[in-house]
C-alpha cells in the first residue's frame, strides 16, 4: 500500500507542486458556483452588499446596538462589524464544506490519480476570492463615508495568513473524518453557527467582563477578527508578537491536520 509522506516540508511542497492544478480548480470552483444564474459571478458582489445592509439594519436600527462604549454612527457600526464578519466567513465557508470534500468527489479517490490533499486548499482559495470581493465592497463603503482607509490596511494579508493556515489544518481533519463519520457535516453546520456568536463578530472583546474575556481569547478566531478590525478600521498596526504566536500555533495545527489526513487517506477508497 502506498505511503503518503506527512512532513512539514511535504505539506508545503505538495501545494507548490500542484499549483497549476490548484489555480485551475479554484477558478472552476468559483465559476461553477454561479453557473446557470442570470447575474453569474456578479452575485459574489451583491451577496456581501446585501449582507452588509441587512446586518446594519438589524443591529443598529432594530436592536440599537453600539460598538463599544461610544455612540458612533450606523456607518461605523456597519464597517466595524463587516470587517470581523469577512474574516469569520473565510473560516466558516471553508470549514462548512470540508467534511464533504472527499465524499463528494469519489472519482478522485477511486479512478483518478489525484492529489487529494489540495481539495481543502481549493475551497479555501474560493473563499479567499469571495473575501476579496467583500473587501472591495467594504472599501467602497469606507470611501463613501470616511475617505481613504488607513495605511495599516497593508497588514491585512499578514493578519489573514495564520487564519488560512489554521483553517487548512482543520479542513484536512474534517475532510478525513467526513469519510468515516457521515454525521460530521451535520455537526459542523451547528458548530460554525454557534462559533459565530461565540467570536467577537457582533461585539468587541472588551464588551465581556474581565473574568469571561479569557475564554473568548481561547477561541482561535478571536485574534484574527480583532486584528482585522485594528488594521482595516481603527488604523492600528497589528500586535506582531501576538501575530507571531498565532502563526506558530496555526502552523502546528496545520501540520497535525495534514499528518492526520495523510495517515487516514489509505482507507478512503475502501469506505467509499
Amino acid at each position: 500500500m502506498q505511503a503518503f509522506p506527512a512532513t512539514l516540508r511535504e505539506m508545503a511542497a505538495s501545494q507548490w507542486r500542484h499549483r497549476g492544478l490548484l489555480k485551475a480548480s479554484i477558478r472552476r470552483e468559483v465559476l461553477g458556483r454561479y453557473r446557470g444564474s442570470f447575474l453569474g459571478v456578479f452575485w459574489s458582489f451583491f451577496n456581501p452588499l446585501l449582507m452588509l445592509s441587512v446586518y446594519t439594519f438589524v443591529f443598529s436600527s432594530v436592536l440599537k446596538a453600539k460598538w463599544g462604549t461610544g455612540g458612533g454612527s450606523k456607518a461605523e457600526f456597519a464597517l466595524v462589524l463587516f470587517a470581523g464578519l469577512m474574516t469569520f466567513n473565510l473560516f466558516a465557508e471553508t470549514i462548512n464544506r470540508a467534511s464533504g470534500l472527499i465524499v463528494g468527489n469519489p472519482n478522485y479517490v477511486k479512478k483518478v490519480v489525484f492529489p487529494l490533499e489540495i481539495l481543502p486548499t481549493v475551497v479555501l482559495g474560493s473563499a479567499l476570492f469571495h473575501l476579496i470581493v467583500s473587501l472591495s465592497v467594504w472599501f467602497l463603503a469606507y470611501l463613501v463615508f470616511y475617505g481613504l482607509p488607513p495605511a495599516t490596511v497593508v497588514f491585512f494579508p499578514l493578519v489573514l495568513l495564520p487564519l488560512c493556515i489554521f483553517t487548512l489544518g482543520i479542513s484536512w481533519i474534517l475532510a478525513s473524518l467526513g469519510v468515516y463519520l457521515r454525521d460530521v457535516s451535520q455537526f459542523i453546520g451547528v458548530a460554525t453557527t454557534a462559533l459565530m456568536f461565540l467570536s467577537p463578530v457582533f461585539y468587541p472583546a472588551s464588551a465581556l467582563p474581565d473574568d469571561m474575556r479569557i475564554f473568548l481569547y481561547l477561541n482561535p478566531l478571536t485574534p484574527a477578527i480583532e486584528l482585522s478590525r485594528d488594521v482595516l478600521f481603527w488604523g492600528k498596526a497589528p500586535d506582531f508578537p501576538l501575530l507571531g504566536l498565532y502563526g506558530l500555533a496555526s502552523l502546528a495545527v496545520a501540520w497535525v491536520g495534514f499528518a492526520w489526513f495523510q495517515a487516514t487517506r489509505k482507507g478512503f477508497a475502501d469506505v467509499l
